[in-house]
């Protein structure tokens, strides 16, 4: 694949806690120059972003983020005001520990939610893999589309692991083209890269691609 065919696929990310105003001002300065398929950033900066973008470079924000373990009315509420303040599109936690409870209904029934509250924009639904079992995840490749979500990620980046080869496997194999797949966490080479996509993903979420298709060192989500 080309530097641009990756980058088309990239949600370029920044989703410290400590992120500054420039430091995010210069995330979209690098979508722009790259290509990159959105910026993934906090909804406290979604605003300052989706002005600054002029609609040049869709802005994605998280919710429910990182945890997933607050209430559905508040995710649908930071959902509804995100897309209120410019974004394009929403990756949302879910609630692992309702989906350990085997409360699928209530998982699926809060995805339905804040899908229905953006509408037509674009959400994607973190399941945190590394927290989860072989079946639990089969589980949610199932829910996921059920519920109407667009894409299914993997990981935040802020748990105990990112992003593998074998969940996208999974994913591909289990979501059987029902939604599309997101790989996120741990993205740390342009193998890496080609690799996810190789393998079914859609969208790759990391702080690193832009450095390191320009050769350059990368740390990060």
């Amino acid at each position: 694949m080309t530097d641009q065919e990756l980058l088309a696929r990239v949600d370029h990310t920044l989703l410290k806690p400590e992120a500054t105003w420039p430091q995010i001002r210069q995330i979209c300065d690098e979508a722009l120059a790259n290509h990159t398929a959105s910026i993934c950033i906090n909804t406290c900066y979604v605003k300052q972003a989706a002005e600054y973008l002029a609609g040049r470079i869709p802005v994605c924000c998280v919710v429910g983020f990182p945890l997933g373990a607050m209430d559905t009315a508040s995710k649908v509420f930071e959902a509804k005001t995100a897309i209120a303040n410019g974004a394009s599109e929403v990756d949302m936690v879910i609630n692992i520990g309702r989906l350990k409870n085997k409360e699928y209904d209530y998982v699926r029934n809060e995805i339905s939610a804040i899908k229905q509250a953006i509408g037509d924009k674009v959400l994607k639904v973190i399941i945190e893999t590394c927290l989860l079992t072989q079946e639990e995840k089969e589980i949610m490749c199932d829910i996921v589309p059920e519920a109407g979500a667009d894409y299914i990620k993997t990981s935040t980046g802020f748990s105990t692991g990112g992003a593998t080869f074998e969940d996208i496997e999974l994913f591909a194999r289990c979501v059987a083209g029902r939604c599309k797949i997101k790989a996120a966490g741990g993205i740390s080479t342009r193998e890496d890269m080609e690799r996810f996509v190789a393998l079914g993903a859609d969208r790759l979420g990391t702080s690193r691609a832009v450095k390191i298709l320009a050769g350059q060192e990368a740390q990060g989500y």
